[in-house]
């Protein structure tokens, strides 16, 4: 069994503990309740896998962060890096 961290209720990833192989089953708390994902393509230990389908343009929630949004469709288990997030920065300014 390989494991994956989740931090936040709002996080919509999971960051692996280990190197994951497509078709792997990866295991993570929620609520102290485990729940379980199917990596869809390899994933580097440490990288993001994807817990729901997030649509193109959503916020990607990882630690309870958003950390960039989705620059496409990204199915549950897949692989969630720098090849399917864009960068998007708060404008701080309009926030004051």
């Amino acid at each position: 069994m390989k494991y994956a961290l989740k931090v936040d209720d709002k996080d919509n990833v999971v960051t692996v503990l280990s190197h994951i192989e497509k078709g792997e089953t990866v295991s993570y708390l929620d609520n102290g309740d485990t729940k379980e994902v199917v990596a869809q393509n390899d994933i580097p230990i440490y990288h993001k896998i994807a817990i729901r389908d997030i649509k193109m343009e959503e916020d990607i929630v990882k630690y309870g962060e958003h950390i960039g949004r989705a620059s496409k469709d990204i199915i549950k288990g897949f692989h969630v890096h720098t090849h399917n997030i864009k960068d998007h920065r708060e404008n701080l300014e309009e926030k004051e």
